[in-house]
């Protein structure tokens, strides 16, 4: 699997079709990306951008981009505010109200039982099977308006009794739909790549503050996409118009309702020093085994959505579900720790640990890793959410259990763990060295060389693993590179 990284669902953005009289031309439109062109110089590069921005068309977009980024980004907070509070009903306040100090160790097993059983109707019965498998990764055409019930259903049967998955590919499906609300269906037929930017528009508002950083989603965009030149600027800026609004959304509200959206941050972090030779010394094998760790989950989430899409799809689902909550409550009866930390996106977890990572052992970050890696894996092929804040976890507690070698140390570890995860989730180095930066805070200026070297090590280590076995990619959902040929003819 490559992630997100040149996905149909990006390309769409710049295909290509007959340009309307008076509303500009496309820049390299009625050509392919990657096909061969004549190479324009500067000069054509620079007009073709400007007729391009002062287009009415273009015009118009952005400002539809604009009015887009605040519904949207209020629908996503209502969700995420919504599976908050679900969250802490399911793992705090019921387990409060049993009487227990916090969840028992069993307490998974039903939780997911009851998420399969919500889940699975919604998978074959609505439209849009409740999103696409999490281990196809992000990317993938627009999410239709008609689609979004079933998103927000399986999100919500699934992330908050205990699924070990994100919020992101929910609220970016959400988004997308939303925000192709905005554009008559038969507009969206006549000019394909306007829905294309605009869901992206809307997906990009609806994740603006859930990576920590706006800045995150607007480098996700640059990256997955694939462009330089003109056609960047062209694409890049609807999303980040959209994203800017949907995070001043997410802050206004979060501020005068005191409500948490739960985005994935650090409070507090190891104090870190200038990286010495020891640090890189031991980041890239941490690195390495990082990126076999995530790939080799794929592996067994492309197995498992195999067995999933078969035949009986409804029953396997249930059954990967209390598998999942089996691993969770395995953790909790192996370490004596709560079932929380290796249940739901791991957000939570992830803060704690980078605060007071001595409160864990190397035993019992090896059981998190091995024991919510399961789970994950298996979630991966079977439920619905996103794939990367879990793998953000299981890579920084490898980098923290890692962190007591000779010449090493939490912080490094932490921070190559971090940055190495999201390589080899996504495909994407660029995006997942900005992400472990934003979360490291002001700790990332001295493991900015760190970083770098974690996510370009774990990115190639995936591609190469990735390649002995092309079977493991999924470089687009069913159709989706025909869909996208017929949409630029």
């Amino acid at each position: 699997m490559r992630g997100v990284r040149r996905r149909a669902g990006w390309a769409w953005a710049v295909k290509t079709r007959a340009g309307r009289p008076g509303r500009g031309r496309w820049p390299g439109e009625g050509r392919g990306v990657g096909a061969q062109q004549p190479q324009a110089g500067a000069d054509d590069q620079a007009g073709q951008l400007r007729r391009v921005l002062t287009s009415r068309g273009y015009l118009g977009m952005l400002g539809v981009s604009v009015l887009v980024g605040a519904p949207v980004s209020l629908a996503a907070f209502g969700f995420v505010g919504l599976e908050h509070e679900l969250q802490h009903w399911v793992w705090e306040s019921l387990p409060d109200a049993a009487g227990f100090d916090r969840a028992p160790w069993w307490w998974p097993l039903p939780a997911l039982l009851l998420a399969g059983l919500l889940l699975a109707p919604v998978v074959t019965r609505l439209p849009g099977h409740g999103g696409h498998t999490p281990v196809l990764g992000l990317g993938g055409p627009p999410t239709q308006p008609l689609e979004v019930p079933g998103v927000v259903l399986a999100a919500l049967a699934c992330l908050p009794l205990g699924t070990v998955l994100g919020p992101e590919a929910p609220l970016m499906a959400i988004g997308s739909g939303l925000a192709l609300l905005a554009v008559r269906s038969a507009k969206r037929a006549a000019q394909p790549k306007l829905g294309v930017i605009l869901g992206m528009a809307g997906s990009t508002a609806a994740i603006s503050t859930i990576f920590g950083s706006p800045i995150v989603a607007a480098v996700m965009v640059i990256e997955a996409a694939g462009l330089g030149g003109p056609q960047l600027a062209v694409l890049l800026l609807p999303c980040l118009l959209a994203s800017g609004v949907g995070a001043l959304v997410f802050t206004g509200f979060g501020h005068w309702t005191g409500l948490s959206v739960g985005a994935l941050a650090l409070p507090a972090q190891p104090p870190s020093g200038v990286p010495d030779p020891g640090d890189f010394l031991w980041g890239v094998p941490v690195a390495v085994l990082v990126a076999v760790v995530v790939v080799t989950g794929q592996r067994v989430g492309h197995r498992v959505a195999a067995f999933t899409g078969a035949r009986a799809t409804g029953p396997r689902i249930v059954l990967c579900a209390v598998a999942v909550g089996a691993c969770i409550a395995a953790y909790a009866l192996v370490t004596g720790r709560s079932p929380e930390e290796a249940a739901l996106s791991g957000q939570a977890t992830l803060g704690a640990l980078a605060a007071n990572p001595h409160a864990w052992s190397v035993g019992a970050l090896v059981a998190l890793v091995a024991f919510k890696g399961l789970g994950w894996s298996v979630a991966l092929g079977s439920l619905r959410g996103g794939p990367i804040f879990p793998a953000v976890l299981i890579g920084a507690a490898i980098g923290v259990a890692c962190g007591g070698l000779p010449g090493f140390g939490i912080q490094p570890g932490l921070a190559a763990g971090l940055a190495a995860a999201g390589a080899a989730i996504t495909g994407l180095p660029v995006t997942s060295t900005v992400l472990a930066a934003a979360l490291l805070g002001g700790e990332a200026a001295d493991s900015t060389p760190l970083l770098i070297v974690a996510a370009v090590t774990a990115f190639v280590t995936g591609e190469l693993l990735r390649g002995r076995r092309p079977g493991v990619k999924a470089a687009a959902p069913p159709h989706a590179a025909e869909e996208a040929e017929g949409a630029s003819a």
